[in-house]
């Protein structure tokens, strides 16, 4: 149609001489955009045909209508395939974010994957597969999410967060096999802690140095060798204890039970051997966990320190100074053993764990309630016999046996100076 035939507003004119102006043929359709469908994973599926495990996931999704194509946008996979792919690969973690390109954590350094930036839609589908319109709904809320979900290859930690680009979340890979104490080639003392029937066994280090790894492989121990009565408390539980010779509970801060020291306190009344914390934060959860090591329990729990020593220095500034007097009493007569973990690169492009190991021997206790912290960490260096090592000992073990570079235990080193000592055999 030309510009001359176009209609007017009015009515319809017809010149003089002019044949009649043609009708004006019916307007192209529009084009509607249709909402694509998703394929979400509900928490509040009947129990009656599928119970969730921890984190609200089932072990295997349920099967998509083959009138419902899988949610699969422009920006690239689903998130069950990233997931896969990393697990394959052996990464440790997964970070995704709005405007970022997905990447991956291995043997401790982030690398970039070759797929597009993530946009918006891709990163909601992500989000519709392992957390419920609820669960979303109050991460909008709070702008945090902590959980976990499970596919029939590996549990999956998620934590999902606000950023300046957008919402971003980190996926941490645990598998579902448990490691023995063998295979993570842990000393021999550990096995010796493990024996211990009370008191309070603290494994720390900074995030991503293998502490729930290790602490799983311990209970592990536990659950295979004795007929214990076994309590875990996690905030989300992260490997999963079948009952073995053992009798193993878990429950999720969140899921389970509300708050760390709410569950522990009933733990208490629940017959238990072993008392495993997740994480000890606040003031309340010390005050409970040294009540139940004081009164015939086990108990094992996680701090987010870099040595034994500062643990137990940790566990102090949480009281004021009048408290802290009657607190050094309580955790030297407490405290089973501090291991401090950290992890490292090997030359085989793999990593290994290094510890400091403390033992909590008469002088130990001593020096604990005397607040000798100075005194503890050279007694460490010299202990050997009662199973206690240094993280820079510890170092040298893996120098010497041809497992780490140099380099490597002078950068993992909490005292470089004293490191490059024992490198050159001066100490």
């Amino acid at each position: 149609m030309t510009e001359s035939q176009s209609p007017s507003n009015s009515s319809p004119v017809t010149e003089r001489n002019l044949p009649p102006m043609p009708p004006m043929p019916p307007p192209p359709p529009t084009f509607s955009t249709q909402r694509q469908m998703t394929q979400t994973l509900d928490m509040s599926m009947d129990k009656s045909t599928n119970t969730p495990v921890a984190g609200h996931r089932p072990v295997s999704p349920p099967p998509i209508p083959s009138s419902v194509p899988p949610k699969t946008s422009s920006a690239g996979p689903t998130l069950e395939k990233l997931i896969r792919e990393a697990y394959d690969q052996g990464y440790s973690d997964l970070h995704l974010g709005v405007g970022e390109v997905p990447r991956f954590r291995s043997r401790g350094e982030i690398q970039s994957w070759d797929y597009p930036e993530v946009d918006k839609e891709a990163f909601m589908n992500w989000l519709r597969e392992v957390m419920s319109e609820a669960e979303i709904q109050r991460f909008e809320e709070h702008l945090e999410f902590d959980g976990a979900t499970q596919y029939d290859f590996a549990r999956v930690r998620i934590n999902v967060f606000g950023t300046l680009r957008g919402p971003a979340m980190v996926l941490r890979l645990i598998p579902l096999k448990i490691l023995t104490m063998e295979q993570l080639r842990l000393p021999p003392v550990f096995r010796d802690i493990c024996h211990h029937h009370k008191g309070l066994i603290l494994v720390t280090g900074p995030t991503g140095s293998g502490k729930s790894t290790t602490m799983a492989a311990m209970v592990d121990y536990i659950n295979k060798e004795m007929a214990k009565h076994i309590i875990t408390i996690e905030d989300p539980i992260e490997f999963i204890h079948q009952s073995r010779k053992s009798l193993v509970k878990q429950r999720e801060v969140g899921m389970h039970t509300r708050k760390f020291d709410n569950a522990l306190k009933a733990a208490l009344r629940e017959d238990p051997d072993l008392i495993l914390v997740g994480e000890m934060r606040d003031k309340e959860t010390v005050n409970t966990a040294l009540k139940a090591a004081q009164t015939g329990h086990l108990v094992m729990g996680t701090l987010h320190t870099n040595s034994a020593v500062k643990t137990i220095e940790r566990i102090l500034n949480l009281y004021s100074g009048d408290e802290q007097d009657a607190m050094r009493v309580a955790i030297s007569e407490s405290l089973v053993s501090v291991i401090a973990q950290g992890l490292c690169r090997t030359t085989d492009g793999k990593r290994a764990a290094f510890h400091d190991v403390l033992i909590n021997t008469e002088a130990i206790k001593e020096w604990i309630k005397d607040g000798k912290y100075d005194e503890i960490g050279e007694l460490m260096k010299q202990a050997s016999f009662d199973g206690m090592i240094t993280m820079n000992q510890s170092l040298l073990n893996l120098y010497q046996e041809g497992r780490i570079t140099e380099e490597t235990a002078l950068e993992m080193s909490p005292t470089p100076n004293e490191m490059a000592q024992f490198l050159r055999g001066r100490v």
